[in-house]
């Protein structure tokens, strides 16, 4: 190098150095840093990158810290619901000792229903004091507001969660697809038979019946008001039957005058039958209106049919028999009474003729009238004739009485859905007795009966928990009773019904639904099939569990009032436990008893709800949120954070080469001095 004015080699070091000055400080820079990325000419794209797994770290960490936070407010309900809950035992307890009336005194009843009292009012107190940092939880303020109420069929709600979007509206649809059923067992009227009655002799109100004969009919003037005739009951109107102002009036198409007839064979012929339920009384002959011949069969025969009060009716056909000798039969199959009438029984005398069915229809029952027969012109023209219509239970030991009732012994068990009860009747026993047997223990078995269109047992509850068995332990070898019964074992059937299209789970007269928009339980008045819409346009408590302010990452969860005044359900409300209220201690123990039944439940329910809450959704949330953000954290790591192995090693290297630089550049410094040995 023999120029001076321009020293390449030391430009060259000058560069060098200069570089490796730079490489120094970046490393000097990321090693007290910590970061691999300083600034954007770092790293651009990993600087983008970084960023943006920064934000969404902070929205976890946000997310992580309001699950915890939202698990704190449901612990601090799920206290509060566990002292309510301890209240109500306690509350259910006072109520059961209370029910022991033959060992309790007066006092010790009324010191049971001040404790009750003192507790509701705990309830309440814990209603409106539980709360977290000023916000009550269990007021009711943070249940969802909805129309709901309007529904008239609609007897319990409970809205556990719900998705508004941003309209903050929820339309719920619901339409019953079938009822629930009650469980059912009918007893045909097969079972029983006619069986005698052996209650003791009665005593009758008597009432004056007048029979006029007037050519082709026969009118009996009266109280007839509750007696119901059929006209031209299936004689191809060859007769019929009216009833008008209190006349029961029968028409023949024959027209032939009144005549007697001896029918004193007759009253042998209905005694003598014991299936038949009717017996003649009186004197030994009758007196009769002339019979029609009908023109389809050529029987000379006149027929009227009454109503009986159980449904059925009694059809009376008076005939001919064809021979000289009086007859009677009763046909159950047609409830038919057939009076056949000798045609030689003539005479002059009269008796009455009683037919004693069961459920007839008659007024003043039990009750005799006195008839008087009339001629044309009003004037007497024979005895009187008494009928007497009796019930069974008042009928004499001689009286064969048509009455529904068991025609041998008979042991059956009950069970229905609460219990079971073993019955023993004796053959005589009337559905109506066997039916305020059953009835008795309903409580107890869970199963009523009635006798309204014959013998039925039906469960008391509905839906597929209700039951009816029907195991007969022993009947006699007349008896039918087992051989009747429609089943043996039947259970109800749980309604049938869709949320939003959505098929719900139903349970008796209650159903609910769980999806990812709403989850909510239904109750409905017994059998309805009402469908019905209703919104929830609002309320809930929101909590924001996901880094993303959206529907899809909040959860609104409805904790509904445990006042007194809300507590309830079907069988009423718990204020309705206090003093001087409807299902007080002294008022109705039974039903204070429902109603704390419905209610533990109701809690035992809320607690429940919220506890799967926090285990399942907030637990596993706050778990996914934590391994997603280390998930993130070490991605961001990797993209900015500075690797100290490397980073050392190249501080090192820049340390040596700025010290080399540095060397380098004052030996090409000192190279222009080499022209002076020139100039000597």
């Amino acid at each position: 190098m023999t120029r001076i004015n321009t020293n390449v080699s030391s430009l060259v070091a000058q560069n060098r150095l200069q570089s490796s000055n730079v490489d120094l400080q970046k490393s000097l820079t990321r090693l007290s840093t910590g970061l691999r990325i300083n600034s954007g000419s770092d790293d651009p794209a990993g600087l983008l990158a970084s960023e943006s797994l920064r934000s969404e770290i902070t929205g976890l960490t946000k997310a992580i810290s309001n699950t915890n936070r939202t698990s704190q407010i449901i612990s601090t309900a799920d206290s509060a619901l566990g002292q309510v809950s301890n209240l109500l035992n306690d509350i259910r307890g006072l109520v059961n000792e209370a029910g022991s009336t033959g060992g309790l005194s007066d006092e010790e009843v009324a010191a049971n229903q001040l404790q009750i009292d003192s507790s509701l009012e705990a309830i309440n107190r814990i209603a409106q004091t539980t709360t977290f940092q000023g916000r009550k939880l269990l007021d009711g303020s943070q249940d969802f507001v909805t129309d709901i109420g309007a529904v008239d069929s609609v007897t319990d709600v409970s809205i556990s969660q719900a998705k508004l979007g941003r309209a903050e509206k929820l339309d719920v649809s619901v339409d019953i697809e079938s009822a629930a059923e009650q469980a059912s067992v009918t007893i045909d009227d097969a079972a029983f038979g006619a069986v005698d009655s052996a209650a003791t002799e009665a005593k009758f109100d008597f009432n004056t019946y007048t029979f006029e004969a007037n050519g082709s009919q026969l009118v009996i003037a009266g109280d007839f008001s509750s007696v119901e005739v059929i006209d031209d009951p299936g004689l191809d109107g060859s007769a019929t039957a009216t009833v008008t102002d209190g006349k029961l009036t029968l028409t023949f198409d024959s027209g032939e005058s009144i005549f007697e007839r001896d029918l004193s064979q007759l009253r042998s012929a209905i005694d003598g039958d014991t299936d038949l339920g009717a017996r003649v009384i009186g004197s030994s002959s009758v007196a009769a209106v002339d019979l029609a011949e009908t023109p389809t069969t050529g029987t000379t025969q006149a027929q009227f049919n009454v109503a009986r009060s159980d449904g059925g009716s009694l059809n009376i056909v008076y005939q001919e028999s064809g021979t000289t000798t009086s007859t009677a039969s009763y046909d159950e199959a047609t409830e038919t009474l057939t009076v056949g009438v000798g045609s030689d029984q003539v005479s002059g005398d009269l008796l009455s003729l009683e037919a004693t069915i069961e459920g007839l229809s008659v007024p003043g029952n039990p009750f005799t009238f006195e008839v008087d027969i009339l001629d044309g012109n009003g004037d007497p023209a024979g005895t009187d004739i008494s009928y007497a219509y009796v019930p069974a239970e008042q009928l004499n030991q001689d009286v064969t009485n048509f009455t529904a009732a068991l025609k041998d012994d008979l042991v059956f068990q009950l069970n229905g859905a609460t219990g079971s009860e073993t019955f023993n009747f004796g053959a005589g026993t009337t559905p109506e007795q066997i039916a305020a047997a059953v009835n008795l223990v309903s409580d107890a078995t869970g199963v009523v009966a009635s006798t309204e269109g014959g013998l039925q047992f039906t469960s008391s509850d509905y839906g597929s928990d209700a039951l009816i068995n029907i195991e007969v332990i022993d009947e006699g070898d007349d008896g039918s009773f087992a051989s009747n019964l429609s089943a043996t074992r039947v259970t109800g059937k749980d309604i049938q019904a869709r949320v939003n299209g959505v098929q719900a789970s139903g349970k008796g007269n209650e159903f609910s639904i769980s999806t990812s928009s709403v989850s909510l339980s239904l109750a409905v008045d017994a059998g309805s099939t009402t469908d019905f819409e209703f919104s929830i346009s609002g309320g809930g408590a929101s909590f924001q569990l996901g880094p993303g302010v959206n529907s899809q990452q909040q959860a609104r969860l409805g904790i509904g009032s445990v006042s007194t005044g809300k507590l309830g359900g079907v069988s009423g409300r718990l204020y309705e436990l206090g003093s001087g209220q409807a299902n007080s201690l002294s008022a109705d123990i039974s039903g204070a008893a429902k109603i704390i039944d419905e209610v533990i439940g109701k809690v035992s329910d809320a607690r429940g709800r919220l506890g799967s809450f926090q285990s399942t959704t907030l637990a596993s949330n706050l778990v996914s949120l934590n391994e997603t953000k280390a998930n993130l954290q070490e991605a961001e790591s990797t993209i900015r954070d500075a690797d100290f192995a490397q980073e050392s090693a190249n501080l090192t290297r820049a340390q040596i080469l700025v010290q080399s630089g540095t060397n380098v550049l004052s030996l090409a410094n000192q190279n222009p001095q080499n022209v002076l040995s020139l100039l000597r």
